[in-house]
């Protein structure tokens, strides 16, 4: 069924499709008008971190050393939080392989380090380092992967990075985890 929406606020004018001007606007769902202050409340309810909290993430990837985000904010009001990489580009896992690793700031430069020589067969990360918070499997053309994680463990007063970890992309292929 069709919403209207119509509001009745002293400083609005509102200008329908037909040209008309009013200052008489109401909201009507299903035939019942709302009271404004009822729909301001919903709003700034519906508007809070809390009801809006993002828990699934879509980055992609392709044959460059970026990510498609720079910058992750999270709630802890998740309860679970999934990241899937989509790789788009051309290039095969062996040549220009992508994964998403996070860990805490300071733990990045040595685990990339030691993930180089864990190789490939182990997605370039030293195996059970406690230091990798959460990590998807390296990646190539046209493939998709995706890893859940507990926010909980997550502190708002620690620094996280999230990167690559194939040889050599972990300098530039990085962002920020933020926990919020």
């Amino acid at each position: 069924m069709p919403v209207r929406l119509r509001l009745r606020a002293p400083w609005l004018t509102f200008v329908s499709k037909s040209g008309e001007r009013s200052k008489n606007v109401e909201i009507v769902v299903k035939g019942n008008v709302i009271p404004m202050r009822t729909f301001l409340l919903i709003t700034i309810i519906l508007g809070s971190s809390h009801a809006l909290a993002v828990c699934a993430f879509n980055i992609e990837v392709g044959d460059g050393l970026t990510f498609s985000m720079k910058e992750m904010n999270i709630s802890n009001d998740c309860e679970e939080i999934t990241v899937t990489l989509k790789h788009t580009g051309n290039l095969g896992k062996s040549v220009m392989g992508h994964n998403w690793v996070l860990s805490r700031a300071s733990d990045v430069a040595e685990l990339a380090q030691k993930g180089i020589a864990a190789g490939l067969d182990n997605d370039y990360l030293p195996a059970d380092d406690q230091r990798i918070i959460a990590a998807t499997k390296i990646i190539g053309s046209g493939e998709e992967t995706n890893i859940s994680f507990d926010p909980s463990i997550l502190s708002s007063n620690e620094k996280y990075i999230y990167f690559c970890s194939f040889p050599g992309h972990s300098f530039v292929m990085k962002g920020t985890l933020s926990v919020i």
